[in-house]
């Protein structure tokens, strides 16, 4: 085992990580900002609105990620083609980020949903006796507890979805885990590099997630 051949390779080990790090980042942006409309239309009284949302949450939590990345690289072309009548290619980057959000976006839903359903409900009776909207009680209200309540889940899913963003490779991004296979290949030392990146993953992952545990017993205080 030789890692002296990293050194030199950590310029382009770093532009992959920080490919990695805009998908996650991203991701778990929009995913969080689709994740609480559905979760307000599951606990909707509109039956329709409830059931859309509860179709849509079960089916991706139902297919594999990998399935998802890739029916966005390659099936959403063709269906744009289909719609504008002309070939919209969307590159790889944005078919992973459209491929995260959206799946994201099932597992953050109910992690929202299961933060508002926490809230004691005489918060809403309250906000009601005020003369407060829907809309005013949800963001002046309701939804300021819940995030505080759902923080620690919602941090420990961004730490699964910076895990899961090594799936890109499938069509071709160059993200960290990719950059340094790519680059252990080119060397001919896989093994250094492939283990390398495993011990940043490993790295990250465990100082966030202590991170997690450690806002979990203030949030708990």
């Amino acid at each position: 085992m030789d890692f002296t051949a990293i050194v030199p390779a950590l310029p382009g080990l770093w532009q992959g990580l920080q490919m990695t790090l805009k998908l996650m980042v991203l991701g778990v942006i929009g995913g969080m900002v689709l994740g609480t409309l559905l979760a307000l239309m599951r606990l909707s009284s509109s039956k329709l609105l409830s059931n859309l949302a509860g179709v849509y949450v079960n089916y991706f939590r139902s297919i594999p990620l990998l399935l998802v990345i890739t029916w966005f690289y390659f099936a959403v072309p063709f269906i744009l083609r289909a719609i504008t009548g002309e070939d919209t290619p969307i590159g790889a980057f944005s078919s992973c980020l459209v491929a995260f959000v959206m799946f994201e976006a099932a597992y953050f839903c109910e992690i929202v949903r299961a933060g508002i359903q926490a809230v004691p409900k005489g918060q809403m009776s309250a906000a009601q006796a005020l003369g407060m909207n829907y809309a005013q009680m949800m963001r002046l209200i309701i939804l300021p507890q819940a995030f505080r309540k759902m923080t620690p889940l919602l941090l420990q899913q961004s730490i699964i979805l910076f895990q899961d963003t090594s799936l890109v490779y499938t069509v071709g991004l160059m993200d960290f885990l990719n950059a340094a296979r790519s680059r252990g290949d080119i060397i001919g030392q896989p093994h250094e590099f492939l283990i390398f990146a495993g011990l940043v993953y490993f790295v990250i992952s465990f100082s966030a997630s202590q991170l997690v545990k450690l806002l979990h017993k203030r949030l708990a205080v």
